[in-house]
């Protein structure tokens, strides 16, 4: 005999994935079970016993009583029983004639549905049981409903879940420890596989949470990362599965197949159940074997096979109406769309989004199974529980002692902290009330608490490329207290809201793309609101200076304008301004000096680094800019410098690097009050003797020019502290260097010299760091010297 158990396979599934298997198909299986064990007993029966039995029959028998007829029925293979009248042929083998004899008439009288019925019940229910069990065995389905069971049942036992639902419940975890802790056998799953509480219905009665040991009040470090690492799963997961409905369309697929196969068998079983009947006739044309042609025939197994057959119609008829309620439920309802909302009441956790396809085809199918999945499953579909976890988690990683070593003076000589690349803001940062400057980097989503207050000194935030929102409380405290903010955006969308009502802030720092139409800027468009505003910093691509920024233009002393190349028109707006003391205009691709510069009458300095000017005729006006102390024209395409250089009599600073200068026009000496002059990177051949002049000099770089020869006047600029003479093309240094008594930095590397003269030993302020020469030049210099300047 066959056992049942060598069929288990056509059915076998995961015992994780009965979760997916609703009550319909619980049911279904248990028929398709029912139905095997009638197929594989009539099988058995078929092979095991006697088909069927026949004895001759004479044509004279016609009229023979019924009663007679059924006394030779009875009689097997006992020929010495057998009247003599009715005796055919003897051939000594009369046991193999009635064998041969029932064998033909199985074959040849008896109806193919009695004969083949035990075989198409087996066939039939097979096709069930793997037709049923189909869509977690093909492979395209199968990977799916493996991953979403596996972080089913993951996020079913985090203690992530238990945390969350308890914190937007309302329940503390200290209560919920003196709950006894209950057997999770009721619904036992795999090996990884969740468990949880029966439940009559997720709608009406609350989430009791069982855990096997007390909650703690935070979650240890493992446990934080497996959470988070649940969260990305289930974020890539659903991204994936939202794209198909594969599961859906293979679930309604296979059960409109067992609809329609439900339907034809009831149909050829109701006509052919019939044909299963005890008594056959049969006409076989073996007289000259056996003296007979015809033949009465007892079919043994036909009464069993009719209640049997009757049986399974019973059973079939059964699973095709389990199979139409089915189908009735995948058209009735929309399953490819899965809202949370009750989930969302239940919990209050708001931002649970609703899903579609395969992934809301799953959650339903786990809704038949037991509602309370779907739920604690939710926890990790929220935004907001994911962040809460990163917040947990940061405040696990980043203590208030570990960020108090990440402590820095940064240049405005305040106490900063820097933080680079986190997933949030940690909620100990607030802890250190030292601290003056908060620096944020690649910072996204995070949201400042009102517990900044704490931070009674800072005055500084920088963010940089990061999207941080703030609490109303911490607004307040930051329109009250910063003073200067720093903001680096990919997009003007990324600038913070709050950062418009920081009524008391002094300066400004933006660094990012924005519109270059300035009437569609609102970002700047808001700045109007900003009354403290004394220092703007605009590192864009702006085409003009917008309205709203001559709008602050009364309190306002320190404008840099900082472009990527665009050009920069319509500077009308500038002439407005007239409260600038230094105005920064770097590659905007000017190639003029703008006639509204001329009047700002208070500027102190101006800086037109980086743009297209070759010729600067314009400088005369500067002389109405009697405050105009710095002028910086490097890094442009300028030929020569005009005479009128002469009129710019209280300039103390002047760049002109990095040009193509090639004189050095002896009016500029007429700038007495110069104390600091750049002409590096020129093609510059002569310095005219008349920079002895400028006796307030303290900074002179000709560096990386073409210049053969000092002129002895340079070393009468006594107050010179630094002099760059690199990469020239000089050859001597004169002995009056040492009249640069004051020099501090010397840089005479890459010309020609061949020694350097004892004479730098007057130079007492002068140290081996200082003096930048090749080292075999700096050996020719007396030990004595030497050993001088090696001295601190």
């Amino acid at each position: 005999m066959i056992p049942v158990m060598e069929f288990r396979q056509f059915s076998e599934q995961q015992p994780a994935f009965r979760v997916l298997k609703p009550w319909w198909d619980v049911f279904t299986d248990y028929l398709s079970v029912v139905m095997l064990m009638i197929g594989v007993f009539g099988c058995t029966l078929q092979v095991m016993q006697d088909k069927i039995i026949c004895l001759p029959q004479r044509e004279s028998l016609g009229n023979t009583s019924e009663v007679e007829v059924k006394s030779l029925l009875h009689l097997q293979s006992n020929i010495s029983a057998v009247p003599k009248e009715m005796t055919g042929l003897k051939t000594q083998l009369d046991f193999q004639q009635y064998l041969f004899i029932n064998q033909m008439c199985y074959e040849k009288a008896l109806h193919w549905y009695a004969k083949f019925f035990p075989y198409l019940v087996l066939i039939h229910t097979l096709i069930f049981m793997v037709c049923s069990n189909f869509w977690f065995k093909f492979p395209g389905s199968s990977s799916k409903i493996e991953h979403f069971i596996s972080m089913l049942s993951k996020c079913f036992d985090s203690p992530w879940t238990t945390r969350a639902l308890s914190e937007v419940s309302g329940e503390n975890p200290e209560e919920k420890d003196k709950k006894s802790a209950t057997s999770r056998s009721n619904i036992a799953l795999s090996p990884g596989e969740g468990s949880l509480e029966k439940t009559q219905s997720l709608r009406s009665i609350p989430e009791k949470i069982v855990v096997d040991k007390p909650s703690a009040s935070a979650l240890d470090k493992k446990e934080g990362e497996q959470a988070k690492a649940l969260f990305e799963k289930v974020k890539k997961f659903r991204l994936h599965v939202e794209e198909g409905d594969i599961l859906y369309l293979m679930y309604v697929r296979q059960t409109v197949f067992k609809v329609f196969k439900f339907l034809l068998i009831i149909a050829y079983n109701s006509s052919l159940v019939n044909k299963v009947r005890n008594r056959v006739s049969c006409q076989v044309e073996i007289q000259d074997m056996t003296g007979y042609r015809n033949f009465q025939c007892n079919h043994t197994m036909a009464h069993l096979f009719s209640k049997l057959s009757y049986c399974y119609l019973c059973l079939v008829a059964v699973y095709g109406l389990t199979s139409l309620y089915t189908s009735y439920w995948l058209f009735y309802r929309s399953l490819k769309e899965y809202s949370f909302e009750y989930v969302r009441q239940e919990t209050g956790i708001n931002d649970i989004p609703d899903v579609k396809n395969d992934f809301a085809f799953m959650l339903h199918m786990i809704d038949q199974y037991d509602p309370l999945y779907s739920k604690r499953f939710a926890v990790f579909l929220s935004e907001v529980s994911e962040n809460k976890l990163k917040q947990l988690n940061l405040n696990n990683e980043w203590t208030a002692d570990k960020l108090r070593q990440k402590l820095q003076t940064n240049s405005n000589n305040r106490l900063e902290l820097q933080l680079f690349m986190l997933p949030g803001l940690p909620d100990t940062v607030f802890e250190l009330t030292e601290l003056q400057s908060l620096r944020l980097e690649i910072i996204n989503n995070a949201t400042i608490p009102g517990s900044i207050s704490q931070l009674e000194d800072l005055q500084e935030l920088s963010l940089y490329q990061s999207s941080l929102k703030s609490q109303t409380t911490a607004t307040s405290f930051l329109k009250e207290n910063l003073k200067v903010l720093r903001v680096k955006f990919d997009d003007n969308r990324e600038l913070p809201n709050w950062m418009y009502v920081l009524r008391n802030l002094e300066e400004l720092y933006l660094t990012g793309s924005l519109s270059p139409d300035a009437s569609k800027n609102i970002a700047l468009e808001s700045l109007r609101e900003m009354k403290g505003l004394k220092m703007l910093y605009l590192k864009s691509n702006l085409t003009k200076i917008p309205q709203s920024i001559v709008d602050v233009s009364s309190h306002l002393q320190r404008l840099y304008l900082h472009n990527d190349g665009t050009k920069l028109v319509m500077l009308n707006n500038l002439k407005k301004m007239t409260n600038l003391i230094e105005l920064e205009l770097v590659h905007c691709d000017l190639e003029r000096i703008p006639h509204a510069i001329f009047s700002l009458t208070n500027l102190q300095e101006l800086d037109l680094k980086e743009n297209n000017l070759r010729s600067i005729e314009e400088i005369i006006s500067f002389q109405h800019l009697r405050k105009l102390t710095c002028l910086k024209l490097w890094y442009n395409g300028i030929m020569y410098i005009p005479e009128h250089i002469k009129k710019l009599g209280s300039l103390e600073r002047l760049y002109f690097s990095h040009n193509k200068i090639e004189i050095l026009p002896s009016h500029l000496f007429l700038c007495n009050k110069l104390r600091y002059l750049d002409v590096s990177n020129n093609d510059i051949r002569f310095i005219p003797p008349e920079i002895g002049v400028l006796q307030s000099l303290q900074y002179f770089s000709v560096t990386c020019n073409k210049i053969e020869n000092l002129p002895d006047e340079l070393f009468f600029c006594k107050k010179l502290k630094t002099l760059k003479l690199g990469k020239n093309s000089l050859s001597s240094l004169s002995p009056k260097i040492s009249y640069l008594a004051q020099l501090t930095y010397l840089d005479l590397k890459g010309n020609h010299f061949e020694l350097l003269p004892q004479e730098l030993g007057c130079c007492r302020a002068l140290k081996h760091s200082g003096l930048i020469v090749e080292e075999t030049l700096f050996q020719t210099l007396p030990p004595d010297v030497r050993d001088q300047m090696k001295a601190e």
